[in-house]
This record gives structure tokens, C-alpha cells and sequence, in this order.
């Protein structure tokens, strides 16, 4: 079913915008000129970090689509995780001529009043992965992150016979992909595998804080046998480290293997589960993700909207109280499914 979409009745600006130089740059992951695209608006895309292989694959395709789409995208930034950052690079994008803005804040209740700020400068917003709390957006680009706390849990409770001990490493739980991933796995655990003992263990998306907090939950439980890792981007090579140190890798139907259900679909994470590492993991589609950031920041720009309903590309858009929401498809992917070609984690370079 083809998406709904109508054109607005504003007739558009054709004016070639004159790109000024930068004369401050915060983290700018490019240095060089607008992509050569004719007169078509420009967009001001941010990268939200560089510290996990999952943002580092969703860079590369954002790279390889900006090409092969003919994007005008102005010089890509890197807020590295910080929202003041965020907030000084999406100033540049405002005075350096963007018509629409890629983002994908990490602090979803910090860049509020960024958003109504662009807002107020007509600059529609597209959000990447994460879902702000306030300000407007006009499309959320994102997978079903409920889904993911759920799906994991329904795998590990069935691995583990419906009996354990499990450390589950949240995410920032001011972020809203933190907090839907952490309540929907507590609520499933709770009603489907009560004799389960779920430890939670706060992290703020930090390798080294989850690593550093199995480790002295190991200590007083040495006998966990399930692990929920929330990003394998972060948490994958400290989490396989340290279970290597303690002699407790052991691969997959092997006596004394912890069960370990993670979220990415990254390639480490594949290799791993070919290993018998670990057991599954979410593929969060890195690829969908820049190809309809920029579709849909491209159209922004171009005045067109979308409505509430099923999609042409296997998703469904849902309404936000300040926007609209993409909910692109997210597989669990096992030893039975981790070699499918169609999966991004299989095909990135």
C-alpha cells in the first residue's frame, strides 16, 4: 500500500540559497561543499555519536544515500552524545541555509526547545531512532522500541525454561528508547516469567558501565545465566570480554552458557551468534533508518505530509502528540535466521 502523503498548497520558494562559510563548526564530520544538487533545498543531517558500531553503520549509509539520492545535504555533524553540541550544530544548519534537519538526540527531554526554536523558523524535523519528549517533529524515523524489550524477553524466558537470574543492561533511561525497551522487558517478564530474577542495571548506554556492573553482579550471583543487553553496539565486546576473563564463555548448548539476547543487528553481533556467543539479537534496520531520514527530510522540504496509516515499505505510521512516527519493521534474528542476506548486518561494509 503506497504511503498517503499530500502536497501542501503553499506555492514553494525557488530561490537558490547562497551557502554561507561556517564560521564555527561543533565535531563536523565533513569539511566539504554542499552535495551538488541543483536547486533543491538543503538538509542539515547530525550523527549522535561515534562510539558504537551501530551509529557507525547508520553513518555509512547515510553517506552512501546522500549519493545515490542526489541529497544537497550540508556538512554533516557529530554531536558526540552531547546536547549542547547538538544544539550548536543545529545553529550552524539554521544560518547556513537548511530547509530541513536530520537529528538524533540522545537526551530526548533536552532538545525541546531547539525543536521550537526550528519550528518557528519553519524548519521541519526529522528524528532519528529516538522520540522527543516535547517540540515538534515532523517525522520520527524509528522502530517499535516496546517490541524490542518484549521480543527479548519472550526469547530469553524461553531459553532459560522460564527459571533464572538475568542482568539486563538498560540504556539511558532518559531516553525514550531506554525506558520502552526497559518497561515493556519488566512488564513481559512479569507476566509471562514470574520465577525469572530480572537485576537491572542502569548504564547510560556505557560499555564500561555495564561491564563494570556485571562484574559485581557476578560476584554475587555467580550463578546468572541469562544476560539483556539493550545496544550490542556498546555493550557486545565489553560483555564477551569479561565473560571470557571469568572462563564463562561457553558457547551455546553447552553446560554453563548464559543465554544473551541483545538489540542492533550489527555484524559483530552476527559473528558472535555463529560463535554460539551469544543467542539473538534485534536487527535495528541502520539502513531504513538513513534511507528515510533523508526521504523523509527531503520531502519536508519539499512541503509534502504524510498521514497516520500503512506504508509502502512494510511499516505503519502512527500519530505522536507532536508529530508523526515511521514504525519500521525490526526482526529477531537466531542461529536459524543470522545468515539471511536481506539483513543489513549482512551487507554493510
Amino acid at each position: 500500500m503506497k504511503l498517503t502523503r499530500t502536497r501542501s498548497t503553499a506555492a514553494a520558494a525557488t530561490t537558490v540559497l547562497a551557502v554561507l562559510a561556517l564560521a564555527t563548526a561543533c565535531n563536523r564530520e565533513s569539511t566539504g561543499s554542499v552535495a551538488s544538487a541543483g536547486d533543491k533545498p538543503a538538509i542539515g543531517i547530525d550523527l549522535p555519536r561515534s562510539d558504537s558500531d551501530f551509529w557507525n553503520s547508520y553513518a555509512q549509509y547515510i553517506d552512501k544515500d546522500i549519493k545515490t539520492d542526489g541529497i544537497k545535504a550540508l556538512p554533516i555533524s557529530n554531536s558526540q552524545n552531547d546536547v549542547t553540541k547538538l544544539v550548536a550544530n543545529v545553529q550552524v544548519f539554521q544560518n547556513t541555509g537548511a530547509k530541513a534537519v536530520v537529528m538524533a538526540p540522545q537526551d530526548t527531554g533536552a532538545i525541546a526547545s531547539t525543536l521550537d526554536t526550528l519550528a518557528s523558523k519553519k524548519i521541519p524535523v526529522v528524528s532519528v531512532d529516538t522520540r522527543p519528549d516535547k517540540g515538534d517533529v515532523y517525522m520520527v524515523v524509528r522502530a517499535d522500541n516496546r517490541a524490542y524489550g518484549t521480543k527479548a524477553c519472550e526469547f530469553l524466558g524461553k531459553q532459560l525454561g522460564g527459571t533464572g537470574k538475568v542482568a539486563e543492561f538498560q540504556g539511558a533511561l532518559d531516553s525514550i528508547n531506554g525506558r520502552d525497551r526497559s518497561e515493556a522487558f519488566a512488564e513481559c517478564m512479569k507476566t509471562k516469567f514470574p520465577k525469572i530474577q530480572v537485576f537491572e542495571l542502569p548504564t547510560d548506554w556505557k560499555g564500561d558501565v555495564a561491564s563494570a556492573k556485571l562484574q559485581s553482579l557476578l560476584a554475587q550471583h555467580p550463578d546468572l545465566n541469562g544476560i539483556y543487553m539493550q545496544a550490542g553496539g556498546v555493550f557486545l565486546q565489553p560483555t564477551l570480554a569479561l565473560l571470557e576473563q571469568k572462563g564463562l564463555l561457553k558457547p551455546a548448548g553447552q553446560k554453563g552458557h548464559i543465554s544473551i539476547v541483545s538489540n542492533d543487528g550489527i555484524p559483530q553481533e552476527f559473528d558472535a551468534i555463529r560463535k554460539g556467543q551469544i543467542d539473538a539479537t534485534i536487527s535495528q534496520p541502520a539502513d531504513l533508518y538513513a534511507k528515510y531520514a533523508l526521504y523523509y527530510a527531503k520531502a519536508a522540504a519539499e512541503g509534502k505530509t504524510f498521514k497516520p496509516g500503512k506504508t509502502d515499505h512494510d511499516s505503519t505510521i502512527i500519530k505522536l502528540p507532536n508529530g508523526l512516527e515511521d514504525q519500521l519493521p525490526a526482526p529477531l534474528v537466531t542461529k536459524d535466521t543470522v545468515d539471511d542476506t536481506s539483513l543489513w548486518g549482512n551487507n554493510v561494509g
